[in-house]
């Protein structure tokens, strides 16, 4: 098998075994007869916060879960003051998870704001950073970064960005989703949303929102419950008040069981090291590129490695390539005319060449 398919499901090795014995132990916990479930079920999802905060270096008390990405950026846009955006101008790449625009599209009629979206230049496949800081002035309430991008693996440069956006007096947030767990990240703006699948192995559900604590202490969310609370179990109805933590962007009973699958992956990539995983992955990406350019493609992700995530993106437009390489056991996808390839911790070398050979031999019958 040859598996190219991080930027939409990550795998590590014993993964199947891993999430289910994890699984399988919750449930064991769950269905006895007694009243130790809610502890266990909360100490679980505690240790898999605290495992997403040290993986990105979070603040203690300021990231909480969220069912998707989409669902966190929107309990952290409709908990701000409602002055800090309405009037202004909300800033995102036109290359962002489409998600998120449908989102914040809508959230600009309701919330007030003028959504600027960012369009690339120079004939590139991607939103260059300048082209973000050319339309980046002072009307810029938030800015939304998204640290790689889903359809050509751009990495932007989130110190230079986040510095300007300082100057700027904006909001800065972050979608790490694409490369959190396959390339270093520090919690630095203001907020970052994102998601255990991908790089990090896990399953669906299992989204963050992490908050830093000046802008946390100024959010009142509106998707709010009783875990929202300090104490969840005070149900006084008229005493409502808020968690001074990232607790306070949670709302109804919790949803456990993405959190505990998805605790195996988040520990085989702390285990295994983010730098470690960083380094497999451009020897493979290395290969990729060099084999693309000598079967004369196009390539759409930068060519530096300081600007490119954990992919390879090629323009293949005709059809029928997904096919041929699914025929052979090699997995990826295509997007329009892209040709996504991922390749990651069960990823070889002899899975790269294999794939060439494919592309070579497709080339040859016309298929690509």
């Amino acid at each position: 098998m040859g598996y190219f398919l991080y930027h939409s499901i990550g795998a590590f090795p014993g993964k199947q075994a891993a999430v289910d014995a994890a699984l399988a132990d919750f449930t064991a916990r769950w269905c006895a007869e007694d009243d130790g479930q809610w502890p266990d079920a909360m100490a679980r999802r505690a240790a898999f916060i605290a495992a997403w905060t040290r993986l990105i270096g979070a603040p203690e008390g300021t990231l909480t879960l969220a069912e998707s990405v989409t669902a966190a950026l929107y309990t952290l846009m409709r908990g701000l003051p409602e002055a800090r955006l309405s009037g202004g101008t909300v800033l995102v790449a036109q290359d962002c998870f489409p998600s998120l625009h449908f989102l914040l599209a809508e959230l600009g009629r309701r919330m007030g704001f003028a959504l600027h979206t960012v369009a690339p230049t120079g004939g590139r496949a991607y939103v260059a950073d300048d082209d973000m800081l050319a339309a980046w002035g002072r009307d810029v309430r938030l800015a939304l970064l998204t640290w790689v991008t889903s359809t050509a693996s751009h990495r932007c440069d989130l110190h230079r960005l986040i510095d300007h956006g300082r100057r700027m007096g904006s909001l800065v947030g972050v979608d790490v989703t694409q490369g959190v767990g396959i390339r270093p990240y520090a919690a630095q703006a203001d907020f970052t949303v994102g998601s255990s699948l991908k790089w990090l192995c896990g399953v669906p559900g299992a989204g963050v929102l992490q908050v830093m604590p000046d802008l946390l202490a100024d959010c009142s969310p509106e998707f709010r419950g009783w875990w929202s609370q300090a104490d969840p179990f005070s149900w006084a109805l008229d005493a409502f008040a808020f968690a001074p933590d990232a607790r306070r962007f949670d709302n109804g009973t919790p949803n456990v069981l993405p959190a505990i699958a998805s605790k195996p992956g988040l520990d085989f990539v702390l285990s295994t090291g983010v730098e470690a995983l960083a380094d497999h992955n451009r020897r493979l990406t290395g290969l990729l590129l060099d084999g693309a350019r000598d079967l004369g493609l196009r390539i759409v992700s930068p060519l530096d490695d300081a600007a490119r995530g954990g992919s390879v993106m090629i323009d293949l437009p005709r059809p029928g390539l997904v096919d041929a390489l699914r025929g052979q056991g090699i997995f990826a996808d295509q997007r329009g005319a892209t040709l996504r390839l991922s390749p990651g911790a069960v990823t070889t070398a002899g899975d790269c060449d294999r794939l060439l050979a494919v592309l070579a031999l497709a080339g040859a019958r016309g298929v690509a």
